[in-house]
């Protein structure tokens, strides 16, 4: 079975825990504060997926970092994974709860990458868009690419839209060979 199916089983369970005690707000900021983590530092999840680190030594990292500074219903799931040698699946765990967290507050994650950084007014419009074409709170993300030349890239989810020269000129060049 796929490590993504896995990992949304699991995140789907937690997520309906987190839900029956009424703590989803404070789950979802766990996970991304593990992700946080995890991005920030990332050898700390090579030992967390390393087979040759044991399971209770991972435990024991796990605890210490996060048992004191996590939801009970957050630090429950480390538990279980690390017990079912599981926990190399806990960063996508924690991707797919913050998906499905979203989606139950009707939020949409946009990323935009653009040459030079967006003004207030660009972002603004971007939102607009976004939010009357998906109907949900559209939260921005940017990102500065001085390889698009111009333009930018909107990723929604799946879509992409991409209008930079970097693009259309990959485009000339393909169509003129």
């Amino acid at each position: 079975m796929a490590d993504s199916i896995v990992a949304y089983r699991y995140a789907k369970s937690l997520f309906d825990l987190a839900t029956e005690k009424k703590v989803v707000s404070e789950v979802n900021d766990d996970m991304i504060s593990f992700k946080t983590v995890c991005d920030e530092n990332r050898q700390f999840l090579v030992v967390l997926g390393n087979p040759i680190v044991r399971h209770e030594k991972k435990l024991a990292i796990l605890k210490k970092t996060f048992e004191k500074n996590v939801h009970p219903v957050t630090f429950s799931i480390f538990s279980v994974l690390t017990k079912k040698n599981r926990e190399n699946l806990l960063y996508s765990i924690a991707e797919e709860f913050d998906k499905l967290y979203n989606e139950q507050k009707g939020i949409q994650k946009v990323t935009i990458t653009t040459v030079t950084p967006l003004t207030t007014a660009q972002k603004a419009e971007f939102t607009k868009i976004v939010a009357g074409a998906t109907g949900k709170q559209v939260v921005l993300e940017e990102k500065v690419n001085e390889n698009l030349i111009g333009g930018y890239i909107l990723s929604i989810g799946d879509t992409q839209i991409d209008t930079s020269v970097r693009k259309k000129l990959n485009e000339l060049k393909l169509s003129l060979a």
